[in-house]
C-alpha cells in the first residue's frame, strides 16, 4: 500500500476491519465533546428589526450597521440595562447587527438566558434609534424639539403677522411707509422660500425617523454551537482522525509486502510461494494477558491492509505449490539434510504453511532408486524481537517461513542475521498467503494421510537453543 494510491475499496476494507476500534474511538470522541460543551454555558440569541424609512444607498445601510453595535450605542445600552458584572466591552461581542432587504437594519443580541436576549436586542434597538437621531441633528429634549409640523405652523403664523403689519402700515407715498411695505414684502416672500425647501427636505428629514417593527421574540432554543453539536463535533473528528491515521500508518510501513522483497530483505532465494485457506482465527496471535484480550476485542491484534483472500483452487491445486517448492528446496540443496524451518513468533498462518511443507517432505514421492530425495525439515519458532536460532547441530541450513507483510525489513534482516550466527545459511525463502478455499477435488489416486511430527522450540532473547 506505501507505493499505491489509496482508493474507496482500500477504505471500505479498513472501515469493515477495524469498525470495533472506530466505534471506540468515535464514542471516546463523543465523550471529549460533551466535557467541551460543559466548558461552554448555553446562549441564546434573538433579533430586533429597525425599519428605516426614505431612500438609503446600500453603504449608508452598512454605516447604520456600523452604527448600532458601536461602542456609544452597547454602552448607553449596558447602563440601561444594568446588569451585574457586565459592562459595554463584554457587551459588545454579543451584539451584532446586519443590513437586509428593505430598509432593515436586524440586531441581534445573545446571552445566557432567554430573557437576557430579548431585553438586550430590544435595548440596543431603542439606543441605535436614539443616537442615529441625534447625528441626523434632532434634539434630545422632546420639549424643546420642533419637529417639521410645528416649523410649518411657525411659518404660517408669521405669515398672517406680515399680512396684519401690511395693513396696518401707513397708506401714505411717503419713503418711509414705502420702505416698510417693501420689506415686509421681501420677507414674506423669504418665508415662502423657506417652507418650500422645508418640502422638498422633508424626505431627507424622515430618514431620522427610525422605526422599531415590534419587540424581540423570545427564542425558543440555544445559540449555535449547541451541547448536541459539540457531541457530533467531538465523534466526527476522532473518527476522522482515527481513518486517517490508519491510513497513514498503512502507507508510510516499512514492511515488505512482495515475495522479491521479502527475500531481499532476508538475503535470499525465492523458493516460492503457497497459500493457506483464510481462517480468521488461525492467522490471529495467541498473546495472553490483559493488553491481548484489549487488542482482539477492539479487533486490532490481525492488520487490516492486507487485501482480501482471492478464491484459489482446490486442495490437490494447492498441494501442488508445496511440491513445486519441495522440489526446488530438493534442487537447492546439494545432498539429503536436515534444515530448520524458521517461523516467526505469531505468525499462524506461516506456521500452517510449515507444517504442510514438513508433510510434504516427509511423504517424499520421489521414486524409491532416486538417489536425493527431499531434505529433513524442523520447525523452530523464533521471536522477531530479540531472535535466537538453534546452533548448528543435526540442521545445516535454514529456510525461512512467513506471511506476506507480516514483518519489517528490519526484522528480516535480524532473523536473518540470527540464522548466520548459528551457523545456518538460509536456503531460501517461502511467502504464505491465505485463500477461500473451494470444495476438494479428486488430483490422483489418494495418498496415505500423513502425520509430521513437528519439533516446535520458541527461544527467548538471550536464552539457549
Amino acid at each position: 500500500m506505501s507505493d499505491d494510491t489509496i482508493r474507496l475499496v482500500t477504505i471500505g476494507r479498513m472501515l469493515r476491519r477495524r469498525w470495533r476500534l472506530l466505534t471506540v474511538v468515535a464514542v471516546l470522541g463523543a465523550l471529549v465533546g460533551y466535557g467541551t460543551s460543559l466548558l461552554f454555558p448555553p446562549r441564546y440569541t434573538t433579533s430586533a428589526s429597525v425599519l428605516l424609512p426614505g431612500q438609503w444607498e446600500e453603504r449608508e445601510l452598512l454605516t447604520q450597521a456600523e452604527i448600532a453595535t458601536s461602542s456609544v450605542v452597547v454602552d448607553r445600552a449596558a447602563a440601561t440595562l444594568g446588569w451585574p458584572g457586565v459592562s459595554g466591552s463584554e457587551l459588545r461581542d454579543r451584539v451584532s447587527a446586519k443590513a437586509t432587504d428593505g430598509n432593515i437594519i436586524k440586531i441581534s443580541g445573545t446571552a445566557d438566558t432567554p430573557e437576557r436576549a430579548r431585553q438586550l436586542s430590544d435595548q440596543v434597538a431603542q439606543q441605535f434609534i436614539t443616537f442615529a437621531a441625534r447625528l441626523a441633528g434632532d434634539n434630545t429634549d422632546p420639549e424643546s424639539a420642533a419637529g417639521p409640523e410645528d416649523l410649518r405652523k411657525m411659518v404660517v403664523q408669521t405669515n398672517r403677522r406680515i399680512t396684519d403689519l401690511a395693513e396696518a402700515a401707513d397708506p401714505g407715498q411717503t419713503v418711509e411707509s414705502v420702505q416698510a411695505r417693501t420689506e415686509l414684502a421681501k420677507l414674506r416672500t423669504a418665508l415662502q422660500q423657506a417652507v418650500k425647501k422645508l418640502d422638498e427636505a422633508d424626505p431627507t428629514t424622515n430618514k431620522a425617523n427610525m422605526v422599531v417593527m415590534g419587540p424581540a421574540a423570545r427564542p425558543t432554543g440555544e445559540a449555535a454551537p449547541t451541547r448536541t453539536q459539540f457531541i457530533v463535533a467531538g465523534a466526527l473528528l476522532f473518527f476522522l482522525l482515527a481513518v486517517i491515521g490508519q491510513l497513514a500508518a498503512a502507507r508510510v510501513s516499512r514492511r515488505p509486502r512482495t515475495a522479491p522483497e521479502i527475500a531481499a530483505a532476508l538475503g535470499s532465494t525465492l523458493l516460492g510461494t503457497v497459500d493457506v485457506p483464510d481462517e480468521r482465527r488461525a492467522h490471529r496471535p495467541e498473546g495472553r494477558g490483559p493488553r491481548a484480550r484489549i487488542r482482539r476485542l477492539l479487533g486490532v491484534d490481525v492488520r487490516w491492509d492486507v487485501p482480501t483472500p482471492l478464491t484459489s483452487g482446490d486442495e490437490a491445486g494447492r498441494q501442488i505449490r508445496y511440491r513445486r517448492v519441495c522440489a526446488r528446496l530438493r534442487d537447492q540443496v546439494p545432498a539429503p539434510r536436515r534444515l530448520l524451518v524458521v517461523v516467526p513468533d505469531g505468525d499462524e498462518v506461516a506456521r500452517r504453511a510449515a507444517g504442510q511443507l514438513v508433510a510434504e517432505a516427509e511423504s517424499d514421492p520421489s521414486p524409491a532408486s532416486s538417489s536425493r530425495g527431499y531434505p529433513m525439515l524442523r520447525v523452530v519458532g523464533v521471536s522477531v524481537s530479540g531472535p535466537m536460532v538453534p546452533d548448528r547441530d543435526t540442521e545445516s541450513g535454514a529456510l525461512v517461513v512467513l506471511s506476506a507483510g507480516s514483518r519489517t525489513a528490519e526484522e528480516l534482516a535480524d532473523v536473518a542475521e540470527a540464522c548466520a550466527d548459528a551457523g545456518h545459511e538460509v536456503i531460501g525463502t517461502v511467502v504464505v498467503g491465505t485463500v477461500r478455499a473451494r470444495p476438494t477435488r479428486s488430483a490422483g489416486p489418494p495418498r496415505d494421510a500423513v502425520t509430521p511430527a513437528l519439533t516446535v522450540r520458541g527461544h527467548a532473547p538471550g536464552g539457549s537453543a
